[in-house]
């Protein structure tokens, strides 16, 4: 029997509760009401037609709670579980970042060094990177501006610079390397490309070593593993029509990882108290590297600049988004792709981190919500990150776009 949607997700909220072992607090001090929690997620999804949702709660910088909510599979009734495997997306940038500063602490690779002198041929002699041939600013590139977004290169080279797709793409320079922020795929592959053939490592080996088998993720890969197959959840498009789920074979940093929400919030746990990187390094890891002055992160290329993140000291790191809330930096990354929408945020210096994984492209309408729901009001760059909230459609027009949209308080 086919159940109604509010039915199953109660079944699920039931099925897949997770108790705290200690009262939780916002970053605000007041105590986190897991029941009014469930309620609010319960009504959000229900409101924005969100199929699955699985949220974790990171309190003294570990896993304090974690819920599952809704369906992996509408179309066979069957409910998302804390161990279902979903699509990490670009989760995958900020474990990548992780693992590149072990490299660092080990004195493996140098932040600041030319990726030349890693390579053993120049990069445009690799056929993947022809494309830059006589182009020499690619010498410029260091890991720190490969991992802080500061590259030149656009999202991927298919993404022309309005944001629409050529399948014949060819990747150049968009700005000189090291000038201002644009987010960018291309970046995070080629520093993939670099340790792999300039150091010799295998970036899977590395973070199944390093990472999944550290932090027990063992339902975390960075290409598709056949015992997936009985837990995975499928994506759903905005108007609810099933999209499958990708068994990638390609291992990319800037995005190829599945994983679990269980698995997920462990890593999220180690980075809120620091396990696993020395103190300069998860320092440099999360402070500051370039100032965001772009009016949405994407395209990520458009011209449109403001300072609308002024106030909150909006910035990437490496590997990871930051801004200043009332109540210290936040660190935060996005994970997003056709049917998958995933955000992760934390507060190192309270040790308090909020996990959001969902197969939906309707999820990122109630993000804005959900962060102020756990974290509480952070001042989240909801519309720099394009988190337009699901009941106020108005603000993702044009017109939107040209007035100032202040972070904090409620949304206008």
């Amino acid at each position: 029997m086919r159940l109604p949607f509010a039915a199953v997700l109660l079944l699920s909220l039931c099925a897949c509760a997770g108790t705290p072992t200690k009262t939780l607090r916002r970053a605000d001090a007041r105590t986190l009401d897991v029941r009014q929690l469930d309620a609010r997620v319960a009504e959000l999804m229900q409101a924005a037609q969100v199929p699955g949702l699985a949220l974790a709660v990171i309190a003294d910088g570990e896993v304090a709670y974690l819920k599952a909510y809704g369906l992996r599979d509408r179309e066979q009734d069957l409910p998302l579980q804390t161990d279902t495997v979903m699509y990490g997306a670009s989760l995958t940038k900020a474990m990548f970042a992780w693992l590149v500063m072990q490299l660092v602490d080990e004195g493996k690779l140098d932040l600041d060094r030319s990726i030349a002198a890693y390579l053993p041929k120049p990069l445009p002699d690799y056929e993947k990177y022809a494309d830059l041939a006589g182009d020499e600013r690619w010498r410029r590139l260091t890991p720190r501006m490969l991992l802080s977004h500061t590259s030149g290169f656009p999202n991927f080279r298919f993404f022309l610079p309005d944001g629409r797709y050529d399948e014949h793409g060819k990747l150049a320079f968009a700005f000189d390397p090291g000038t201002r922020y644009a987010y960018s795929g291309e970046g995070i592959n080629l520093l993939q490309f670099v340790i792999e053939q300039g150091l010799g490592l295998d970036l899977a080996q590395l973070l199944q070593q390093r990472v999944y088998d550290r932090y027990g993720m063992r339902r975390s890969s960075m290409t598709w593993r056949e015992d997936f197959a009985g837990n995975v959840a499928i994506g759903y498009d905005k108007a609810g029509k099933p999209l499958g789920h990708r068994q990638r074979r390609g291992v990319r940093a800037a995005g190829s990882m599945d994983t679990t929400p269980a698995d997920f919030a462990s890593f999220l746990a180690a980075v809120v108290r620091g396990d696993g990187l020395s103190a300069a390094a998860r320092t440099e890891l999360l402070r500051a590297q370039v100032r965001i002055d772009s009016k949405r992160q994407f395209p990520t290329l458009a011209p449109e600049t403001g300072d609308d993140n002024r106030a909150i000291d909006l910035a990437y790191a490496l590997g990871w988004g930051r801004y200043v809330s009332p109540y210290g930096v936040v660190n935060f990354k996005e994970g997003s792709d056709e049917g998958w929408n995933n955000y992760s945020a934390f507060i190192g210096e309270r040790r308090l981190g909020l996990l959001i994984m969902s197969n939906s492209d309707n999820a990122r309408g109630i993000f804005k919500y959900l962060n102020d729901a756990v974290l509480g009001d952070t001042c989240m760059p909801w519309f720099w990150e394009t988190y337009i909230p699901y009941d106020r459609p108005d603000l993702a027009t044009p017109t939107a776009l040209q007035a100032p949209h202040p972070a904090c308080g409620p949304v206008r």
